[in-house]
Parts: C-alpha cells; structure tokens; sequence
C-alpha cells in the first residue's frame, strides 16, 4: 500500500464492518487497465472485512480517511489467484488498483451534531412539531456540494419531527437556537437510502449539512411581549378602539432589520383592536402606557403568514421594537388638570372675552412644541372666537386671572390629521401648561358694541356731523371711537377697532352703496334675529 494523498483532518477511519463508497482504477503492471469505476460514472459501494472484496483489497481499505489516495499492489493469492477471470483477468496476475475514499458509515451510526457557534441568549430552542427557517449548505463526506439555500437565496421552512425531514434532519435540527450553526452528518439510511433521491443524491451516501437557524416558531405559539421599559406614571392604558402614535423598529428574528418608522421620521399612526394591522400587533398595542417601550413578538400566523410580504419572507417570525409616543381616543373630550387657583376667584373667563395668557406647549411624551415665555410676550385671544384650535376655547373657558391648568387636547379637537407642517404631527395630543395673566370682560355674544349708559334718541343725527341725512364711513368711525374715548361706549376687545367699525358700518349700509341713511339705520334690538350683528 503506498498512501500518495493524505488529508490534514482524519475524523474517521475505515475499520472492518464499516461500508464504504470508493472510486478506482484496476490496471496490470504493464499499466494496461482492466477496469475502472469512473468510466460507470459510480462509486463502488461495499462493506469491509466482511468478505465481499478480494482479500487485498479487504486489507488494503482499512486505516483510509475520506479524501485519501492509495496506490496498492496486490499479489495473486491476495486477488484472484490461479484461476483468475475469464477474458478479463488472467491466471496469476499482479493487480494494481488507485483508490480514491469517498465516504464511509458503519451501520451502528448516529447522526452527529457539531455545534461552532451558538449565541450567548438563546430563550427557546427547537422541538417536536415547532416550524423552522434555516440556511444550509449540503455536501457529501468528500465536500462535494449536492444543495445549498444560499444558492437559492431562499430558506428552507419545515416541520421538525413530523415526518416532513429525512429522519436525521429531523434529529439534527432538535435542540437548536435561533442563529446557532451546527454541522449535521447523516449516514445514509437516516438519509436517501439505498436508493439516493434520484437526482444529486447518489445510493448509500453520508451527507452532512452546514445550518444556520434563521427562525423558529409553533403553531400554537401566541404572542410575546417583553416590557423593556414602563413610565412610573401610567394613568390610562392604550383599549380597543383607541388611535395610537408610536415609532418601531421591525426585525426577523435573526435580528435582520425589514422595516422602520425612525428611518422615515414619522411615527406609525393607527386604531388598535379594528383590523387595520396585523392580528399581533393589534394584540401587542394594547394595555400600552404613552412613553412606554415593549418588544413585541409575532408568530407568522399573526403576522403576514406563509406568503410574507415585502422584505419579510414567508413563514417569518416578526420582532417589532415600539415606543409609544400617544394615543387618544375619537370619543376624549378636552382634559383639564388645575394646578394652582388664586383664594379670590369670582370672575371666570366666557366666551367673548379677551384673554392673556402665557403657556408650554408639548406633546404627550414631553417633547417641547412652542412656549410663549421663549417668545417674552403673552398669547392674546378673544375666547370662543376661532382664533385658537377648538380644544384650547374649550380649555380656557371659566378660567380666572392667575389660574394654572394643564390642558391636554385630542386631535380631533387640536390639530386634526394633519397636524401643522413642521411644527405639529399629524393626530398628536397636545398638553398645554397655561397661566392666565389677564381678562378684558367681553361683549354679550353676538355684539361688536354697547352702550355704557342710555342711548340717544337722536343717535343718526348725532353721527350725521355734517346734517346732510347720509353718514359715511369716516363719520360713523369718528363718532364711535368719540363713544369709546368719552367711556359712553364699549367695543368687543381683543379685535382691530377698524375692522369692528367698517363691520358695522357696513352691516348699516343695506343697499351697499357706501353711505347710511336715516331709513337704513337701526339698532341691534330693533332687528330681526336673523339679520348680522349692529350696533
């Protein structure tokens, strides 16, 4: 026997009883070759020791490695001795074979595990009747590639333990952690058999599988929430039916990342418990606080299922990162919180009067928006006038001078869907901190004007300075702000005095031809309640 290749690693060596699959050449000594396995395009495939083989070849397989070369010598009384074969070997003839080992299996076998990395947290590991995603690359003993996912750019997803598997596949993938990568040998008969599967595989061969595990699940599975962080405060909890705003990360779990709302800058914006996510996230949203943090785990039969969608493949388990940023409900009123009110409190803000106030704007989690004491003035309104959003009339109202309160204001009632480009996300909530520094006591609703004492009879004569029985714009202005100076009348605060003036002045001039006479003129009470606001 003269070894003329040797592998560097030998695991395993041929002894007696194994079954081994070897390619060959036969030749005589003059070289003239009498057979060879490579012209069948097939291995031979025998056990050894168990007089199958001529004698010296028996002999000469034992001690081999997978890979390795031997050129033997084998006398007559060792091969075919006097008798030979006929018209194929003569009587007493030296034969010589070069041998090439490629597998080898012993019938006692087990499938063997070998594991070179497995992460340093590995919460659950994979069982009977769990479903897999894994990564492979199949060989046979000798490294000749039959098969690779890699190649297909797609996992291989199955059943562990049902039958699904070749039976060592089925052992090999047991015990497993998501992002472990173990080698798994097979001898044949857990593997394709006698028969091979036809294609690649040939008969009797060991194969051995390079896996990552890119997933695991079971159909049973629910999902996982792990509360990274919860706010100490917490006074209302995310319920059916809620509108939630909140910025996630979404991973498989290999830790690959498919999906963020961070990377868009705008958080993800949706009722929870109607349908409008998965069924898991809808699960995983609620009993949430606003600020908290929660790692939410999704099985794929409630997530995208066997299809995936996207960049999330099929079959795949989903890892959602969330922080919830708010949420309301359609049917929250204004919420309003008094922090301090002063001892001697009898005079409360109502719609029509003029208010200044200072306040903190910020969303639920803090986040500052505006504040009026950055600006170094007050905010100036008349109340229920529009002039702020809907929520803040309503959080103003029945205020007194040096009141604080908290106002916190759903969407529906401050900004809408739309928010403010810029400055307000869409369908946030809103928390003023307000103090109110001062109010100018308003007009009865409905009036731009009042008199402060009893009016005059010959009221259209006194505003006709000029006694021509038509009063113009510049003479009905005179005449007010004259009322206004002397203390005999009271404008509605809070508004431009020319823009009240041409208001009513025009509201006067019925026939719109820029001039008010003694017919067109009347009080506020001498009107029809559907007609606009006079004097």
């Amino acid at each position: 026997v003269e070894r003329r290749f040797v592998p560097e690693s030998c695991p395993r060596a041929v002894r007696p009883g194994d079954f081994v699959r070897y390619h060959y050449l036969g030749a005589f000594p003059d070289g003239t070759r009498f057979d060879s396995s490579y012209d069948r395009g097939s291995t031979f495939n025998v056990f050894v020791g168990k007089g199958q083989l001529i004698a010296g070849m028996d002999k000469a397989l034992v001690g081999m490695c997978v890979n390795e070369r031997r050129f033997v010598k084998i006398p007559p009384k060792l091969a075919y001795g006097s008798e030979g074969v006929s018209g194929v070997i003569p009587p007493n003839a030296v034969l010589h074979f070069d041998v090439l080992l490629i597998d080898l299996w012993n019938s006692e076998d087990e499938v063997q595990v070998q594991t070179y990395f497995k992460p340093e947290k590995c919460l659950r590991t994979v069982q009977v009747s769990d479903f897999v995603r894994y990564h492979y690359n199949g060989t046979f003993l000798d490294g000749t590639l039959f098969d690779s996912s890699h190649n297909r750019m797609r996992t291989y997803d199955t059943y562990v333990g049902i039958g699904w598997l070749i039976p060592g596949m089925d052992q090999g993938l047991l015990g497993m952690c998501v992002g472990e990568k173990r080698i798994i040998t097979i001898p044949p008969f857990l593997a394709y058999g006698e028969e091979g599967d036809g294609k690649e595989i040939p008969g009797q061969a060991s194969l051995v599988f390079d896996v990552v595990l890119l997933d695991l699940h079971n159909p049973k599975d629910g999902i996982t929430i792990e509360n990274q962080h919860v706010p100490e405060s917490c006074q209302r909890r995310s319920q059916t039916g809620d509108f939630l705003r909140y910025h996630y990360n979404g991973t498989l779990l290999d830790g690959t990342l498919f999906d963020s709302s961070y990377s868009r800058n705008r958080t993800y914006d949706t009722y929870v418990g109607k349908g409008y996510v998965i069924a898991g996230m809808d699960e995983g949203l609620l009993g949430v606080c606003t600020g908290e943090k929660r790692r939410i785990i999704i099985p794929p039969h409630l997530g995208y299922g066997e299809e995936g969608r996207g960049k999330i493949p099929g079959s795949a388990v989903l890892v959602f990162d969330i922080h919830v940023v708010d949420f309301h409900n359609p049917s929250d009123s204004v919420s309003i919180t008094v922090n301090y009110k002063p001892s001697n409190c009898t005079v409360l803000s109502k719609k029509g009067d003029y208010l200044k106030y200072h306040y903190n704007a910020s969303l639920l989690d803090g986040t500052l928006l505006d504040s009026t004491h950055s600006l170094g003035k007050t905010y100036n309104i008349v109340l229920g006038s529009g002039q702020v959003v809907v929520g803040m009339d309503m959080g103003l109202q029945d205020m007194c001078v040096g009141e604080r309160r908290t106002v916190v204001i759903p969407p529906h009632l401050g900004y809408g869907e739309d928010g403010v480009e810029g400055e307000v996300p869409g369908s946030a909530v809103l928390v003023f901190d307000i103090e109110l520094l001062e109010l100018v006591s308003g007009l009865p609703e409905g009036y731009m004007f009042v008199w402060n004492g009893e009016v005059s009879p010959n009221l259209f004569e006194e505003i006709d300075q000029n006694h021509d029985g038509e009063v113009l714009l510049e003479e009905f202005s005179e005449y007010i702000q004259a009322q206004v100076d002397s203390g005999k009348g009271k404008l509605a605060p809070g508004f431009d005095f020319e823009k009240i003036v041409k208001n009513m002045f025009t509201n006067q001039d019925r026939d719109g031809n820029g001039k008010v006479t003694a017919e067109e003129f009347k009080l506020k009470d001498q009107e029809a309640k559907e007609e606009h606001d006079e004097l």
